[in-house]
């Protein structure tokens, strides 16, 4: 594996990161962009998950456009996208402005999330295809990493009151700081070669050859052509591919393979997680400070147990780690909902002078009164001081109320990301890259992709409204639930691609 092979992986993917980055700094931004536009759940729910919303509707062209233009023009669109999303999401001037500014974003990751690992699959080897493909998911939890790490230093900055940040400013500098990786992702992506395969594909024969040559050296380029032609030669890899043939008997194995596994990423509840990894900590009443700093923990472990799966994914294989994976993951779910199910919840009365923005006399029906429910709580103290400074305050709230092992519930969380980071995390989008015939590549991933992103949008944008419905026992268990039904179901089908060429997998599932 070359240098300069890993190094165009790398910069392809770097769209990965700009989604890592916009789902972290959300868990963040929401503490204020919320209460400052005074969002219910159902609009709280909406701005965080209307990037996924757009994301599943550029799925649906983006492959199929990148099979007729190419991987590379689609992917310089992304990165502009992304720098205009993340300057117009801080100067966004209300609740509408904010949400369409992260409806452009979405458009960009959305496009990204299929595009970087359909290219980089396409200009590996067998050999180490899954490690590259890998770097794209890699990237994403560096943005994560990178996001809480922001956030927590802004969100100390704004409450110091040393500096010019303060609770009506510090989220927009949250979103902003996207445009800086925005704009190196946009110039970088004109130095990296387009697709050979895409090239093979589109009748540039020549210049494919001159690609596979500066990336492989002459020996490994060889085998690459070679095996490509011969594929060429059993497909008509230029016919335009409708939809429906997606359908056809001869696919249908992999396309319930690519679903079941697309669908599963999500309905587990990964991106409930990151995207309001904030507010579930401030859940354990750990208070606002701690929860900024636990999201650096859990973005932490999402960077080393993803580094765990590149080094594992082509030697262990894609099947044991997912299957180890969601194991992992339906037990750390479990364990949460156990814990949150074992708290109490109290107001005592010589705690509540600490809440100096709020009118004690609201709160006099409610101080000293045990709950061993957080909805009925939470409820409660929403009617007594309303929901927007109920928002403001429920960091404070909850540290001075809520009496749980936070500890087990930790431990849950950060078996959840670590289990989820060495499988369902890299092992999907690896999956996916293989799977598929060229012909029917693009179009494939986009389909799945979309069906992805309708279950990432539909849980981000339910989970607000399930915590204050549901209360968070009772939501980590239908998570935990639905990941140990996918075991089954997984440890049925799934196949294992390791160390066999894109035209061999092709031969075995293709039938």
């Amino acid at each position: 594996m070359t240098k300069k092979l890993t190094l165009i992986a790398f910069v392809v993917s770097l769209g990965g990161f700009l989604f890592g980055f916009d789902a972290g700094i959300i868990s963040g931004v929401m503490n204020y962009a919320g209460p400052e536009f005074n969002l219910n759940d159902l609009q709280s729910g909406w701005v965080v998950s209307s990037p996924s919303f757009a994301a599943m509707i550029a799925m649906l062209f983006s492959g199929r456009l990148s099979d007729k233009i190419g991987r590379k023009k689609i992917l310089i669109i992304v990165a502009f996208l992304y720098a205009l999303s993340a300057l117009l999401s801080a100067y966004a001037s209300s609740y509408e402005m904010l949400y369409i500014a992260r409806m452009i974003g979405g458009i960009a990751f959305g496009a990204a999330l299929i595009l970087a690992p359909t290219y980089i699959a396409e200009i590996s080897t067998a050999e180490n295809r899954g490690k590259l493909v890998s770097i794209q998911q890699l990237n994403i939890v560096l943005g994560f990493f990178t996001a809480f790490l922001s956030n927590y230093y802004l969100n100390k900055l704004g409450t110091s009151g040393h500096s010019f940040l303060n609770d009506e400013n510090v989220w927009r500098w949250m979103l902003g700081l996207e445009l800086i990786p925005a704009v190196l992702y946009f110039i970088s992506l004109f130095s990296v070669p387009k697709s050979p395969r895409w090239l093979y594909a589109t009748g540039h024969i020549k210049e494919a050859k001159q690609v596979l040559n500066t990336i492989h050296g002459a020996k490994i380029a060889g085998i690459e052509i070679a095996s490509i032609e011969d594929n060429i030669k059993s497909e008509q890899v230029h016919k335009n591919v409708q939809i429906k043939e997606l359908l056809k008997p001869s696919l249908r194995f992999i396309l319930i393979v690519g679903l079941v596994i697309g669908i599963l990423q999500q309905i587990t509840g990964i991106n409930a997680v990151y995207f309001y990894a904030t507010s579930i900590f401030k859940q354990t009443g750990i208070g606002t400070d701690a929860s900024f700093a636990s999201g650096i923990l859990l973005s932490l472990t999402t960077v080393i147990f993803t580094i765990v799966a590149i080094l594992l994914i082509d030697k262990m294989g894609r099947r044991p780690l997912l299957l180890i994976g969601i194991a992992g993951i339906s037990i750390s779910l479990l364990i949460c909902a156990y814990g949150f199910n074992q708290a109490t919840y109290k107001l005592p009365s010589n705690k509540i002078a600490q809440l100096q923005t709020i009118e004690k006399s609201k709160l006099s029906a409610i101080v000293d009164k045990n709950y061993d429910n957080d909805v009925a709580f939470k409820n409660d103290m929403k009617s007594a001081l309303g929901n927007q400074v109920y928002a403001k305050n429920e960091g404070a709230i909850l540290e001075m109320a809520t009496t749980i092992n936070a500890p087990l519930v930790l431990f849950g969380i950060l078996g959840f990301i670590a289990c989820f980071a060495f499988s369902l995390g890299p092992v999907m989008w690896v999956l996916l890259s293989e799977l598929y015939p060229i012909r029917y590549r693009g179009l494939a991933i986009g389909a799945i992709g979309f069906v992805n992103s309708f279950v990432s949008w539909g849980i981000q944008q339910i989970f607000p409204w399930e915590l204050s419905n549901f209360g968070n026992a009772l939501s980590f268990f239908i998570f935990g639930l639905i990941a140990l039904i996918g075991f089954f179901i997984l440890m049925k089908i799934l196949p294992e691609t390791k160390g066999r060429s894109l035209e061999q997998i092709e031969h075995e599932l293709v039938k």
